[in-house]
């Protein structure tokens, strides 16, 4: 029988201890390894994922754990506990390719008891059952974006109203040169430095042929605030990140979409720009990576939507400042030294990025400049 959460004034807001925590990795490793017990990649993201979101240890025995006794053991935690316990699990299950539907069916059934309605499950049902389609639709139709749809421009500073969360906006002359006009504004603030992570990369401002959609473009002042490069690792850090500071619980489908687009290649395209590109979460240290930018996240004080800010309110500010403002922790060492870098280090661009912004540069006549990032070199 399923469990309902508490009233608010009887429910457990303490950070789980370390006891806990051995309980709810173990029924969350239950409820998503397949047959042959947990993939490499979902152990090592579940280890770094519970031991960046708690402090402690994740335990990984092979005892499987019943619904009901999980649903009990979070009697007393909120329902937006458990509904971040529950999209752990999905995003364990998205790792796994392919994802079998037993899998799918026993998060649902742990759902269930925990009274936990997550949309992602159902994008996760759909993997399982081979129907890609309508998953890539339910990503539309359900979670964060749904309520972008139709929204207005008023943060995004397009002059017509776009008809989907993704559209493109490239013949837009106002959008774009209020971007360019930040190329003019003091060293070291936000704006400028948004200019040079462009300029550097060959990428196209908002409002101009070539451009990604401006809802996309907000996910760019991310990557210089929170420090984070642009290679398809730095990506799922990105929106890890993004998802995490957010605390409308849809915004997990952020993640969740950059996941089946870099690892698992469920999505073939994704947010109006990426194409899929396999295999990315699985590399060395990233799991460590993404759970360190989840982490990070977390922490940012109350819940800011970084994805739907307007970001030229702050663009004139330092960056240092920009930080400060929304409270983000440093980079955990573990994540520096699992190779997590900035936009202006050595592997904090791709080669494909410096050769447009060569290409960029040479069309308007400048110097290519790729303000200290460098590509990592290749084996």
């Amino acid at each position: 029988m399923p469990i309902p959460p508490p009233p608010a004034e009887h429910a457990k807001m303490t950070p789980p201890d370390a006891a806990e925590v051995l309980n709810l990795s173990q029924g969350v490793a239950s409820a998503v390894a397949p047959a042959g017990g947990l993939s490499d990649t979902q152990r090592l993201l579940l280890q770094a994922v519970f031991n960046a979101m708690t402090g402690h240890p994740a335990g990984l025995n092979d005892i499987p754990a019943d619904p009901l006794w999980f649903a009990r053991l979070l009697e007393s935690r909120t329902l937006e506990f458990r509904t971040r316990i529950v999209q752990t699990m999905v995003l364990l299950a998205l790792v796994l390719r392919p994802l079998p539907s037993e899998v799918a069916e026993r998060i649902a059934a742990f759902a269930r008891e925990l009274c936990v309605d997550e949309d992602m499950l159902e994008v996760a049902r759909e993997f399982a059952e081979g129907s890609l389609s309508l998953a890539s639709d339910d990503f539309e139709r359900n979670g964060y974006i749904a309520d972008l749809e139709h929204s207005d421009a008023t943060a995004l500073h397009t002059t017509a109203r776009l008809s989907s969360a993704w559209e493109a906006d490239r013949d837009d002359p106002a959008l774009a040169e209020r971007w360019r006009a930040m190329e003019e504004f003091p060293a070291g603030s936000l704006g400028r430095r948004v200019t040079e992570f462009y300029r550097a990369r060959g990428f196209s401002y908002p409002g101009l042929e070539g451009s990604a959609p401006p809802l996309l473009a907000q996910h760019d002042w991310v990557h210089v605030v929170a420090d984070y490069g642009t290679t398809v690792e730095s990506e799922l850090e990105v929106f890890a990140f993004i998802a995490r500071a957010n605390d409308d619980l849809r915004a997990f489908s952020l993640l969740a979409m950059v996941v089946s687009l870099f690892e698992t290649g469920y999505l073939a395209h994704g947010a109006g720009l990426f194409d899929a590109s396999p295999g990315h979460l699985s590399h060395s240290g990233v799991a460590e990576r993404v759970a360190d930018a989840l982490r990070r996240g977390a922490l940012c004080p109350g819940s800011t939507d970084f994805m739907g800010l307007d970001w030229f309110e702050l663009a004139e500010l330092p960056v240092m400042a920009v930080r400060d403002h929304f409270g983000l922790p440093p980079k955990a060492e573990v994540a520096v030294a699992a190779g997590s870098v900035g936009p202006w280090e050595r592997g904090g661009i791709s080669p494909f990025q410096v050769n447009s912004g060569r290409s960029l540069a040479e069309g308007e006549g400048r110097p290519y400049e790729s303000f200290g990032a460098e590509v990592v070199d290749q084996p």
